[in-house]
């Protein structure tokens, strides 16, 4: 191995001007972490801010088939069935209901009214026994 002289393993001090320049690069340093960890809190805290804060609008509650009702009204909608039909039954599927009745006639029928849409979307003659 080669031998160190101990004066070589010990830092030997700057002279004035450059132990000037190394305070003040360090002062810079300082100032420069301190401003980024100031500007990396303030977007931390905007972020959660937008995250936590209520809009204030009231969003309307979604049924599980995408139609839309609002919170404050309910839905209105009329289906408009043929005169002289009697409803006997009704079944309601997501946002279709099924009418099922009969004519005055006698004949058995069965409407599909869709209430997303607004209108009867199937009109089903039914016949046999």
């Amino acid at each position: 191995m080669a031998n160190v002289e101990p004066d070589e393993q010990e830092d030997k001090p700057l002279d004035p001007a450059m132990e000037n320049v190394r305070r003040k690069m360090v002062k810079l340093q300082l100032v420069s972490g301190g401003i980024m960890l100031l500007m990396f809190m303030a977007v931390l805290a905007a972020i959660v801010y937008k995250v936590t804060r209520p809009d204030g609008t009231q969003r309307p509650a979604a049924t599980p088939s995408g139609l839309m009702v609002p919170a404050d009204q309910p839905v209105a909608a009329t289906a408009a069935l043929p005169a002289g039909f009697r409803v006997l039954s009704t079944s309601l599927s997501g946002t279709q209901i099924l009418f099922y009745g009969e004519m005055a006639s006698g004949e058995r029928k069965a409407y599909v009214f869709d209430i997303a849409v607004g209108r009867i979307v199937a009109d089903v003659t039914l016949s046999g026994n």
